[in-house]
């Protein structure tokens, strides 16, 4: 399993979000630097985010949620065309990072 994994739930339906794209990136002097994507499953989980192998730096990390293509999908007009949530990691942990959507707003946090 990837050392940093995320899991999508759409509040307005009461059920896990499959299909969103996800793409993941790194921080660094010279910007952003993608470090894995993925589309959540049926249960709305991305579990293989970054390569087999792949360590989590001490570093910044930005997930993007491509949540209006997702609400377009299923014909439910939205107001976030994405969701991006940065956040930062110690070298070594696991962290996962879900996110509550619905058309016209959003909630994250730290899970584990």
């Amino acid at each position: 399993m990837s050392r940093i994994t995320t899991h999508v739930l759409d509040t307005s339906r009461g059920r896990p979000a499959a299909g969103v794209a996800v793409a993941l990136e790194r921080e660094t002097e010279g910007g952003w630097i993608a470090a894995g994507r993925g589309t959540t499953d049926a249960d709305g989980r991305v579990k293989d985010l970054m390569e087999a192998g792949a360590e989590v730096e001490a570093a910044t990390y930005r997930l993007t949620f491509e949540t209006g293509a997702y609400f377009a999908a299923l014909g439910v007009e939205s107001f976030y065309p994405r969701v991006v949530v940065v956040f930062s990691t110690s070298a070594g942990e696991h962290y996962h990072v879900p996110v509550l959507v619905n058309p016209f707003g959003y909630s994250t946090y730290r899970g584990s």
